[in-house]
């Protein structure tokens, strides 16, 4: 029996909504236009988003002054978070494991529409034991 994958539907949904701007807008833009078109797509697609909400974030179950400002909250449980860079590194995917050790969140999905010939994504789960 195959492992569970979470928010299958709704992942889909989003990287789909990602390949349309890419295809639209291909690379070479600023990251800010990537968020301003990926807004619109969602919206067009009728898929739930918050756009770059605060997100608290606490460390030993206290909470922090600070918060994280993601590019994307979709369906209140995804974290998108968005690059316009050549490759993505491992700086930006400890940063997405972060950002969900720190919110809770159970996936982040790491987009980068820098990258040429092709859209660049990678899906990270919040691993149990994380808290």
């Amino acid at each position: 029996m195959g492992e569970k994958i979470l928010f299958k539907a709704e992942s889909y949904r989003i990287i789909g909504a990602c390949f349309e701007v890419y295809k639209e807008m291909g690379p070479g833009f600023l990251e800010a236009v990537y968020q301003e078109c990926l807004a619109m797509e969602f919206t067009d697609q009728e898929i739930p988003f918050i756009e770059q909400p605060k997100l608290p974030i606490s460390f030993k179950s206290r909470p922090l002054k600070k918060s994280y400002e993601a590019d994307f909250l979709c369906f209140d449980a995804i974290i998108v978070e968005i690059k316009a860079v050549k490759t993505l590194t491992d700086d930006f995917r400890a940063q997405t494991i972060n950002y969900l050790k720190a919110t809770k969140k159970p996936l982040g999905l790491l987009v980068n529409f820098g990258h040429y010939p092709d859209l660049e994504y990678e899906r990270f789960v919040k691993q149990p034991g994380h808290e």
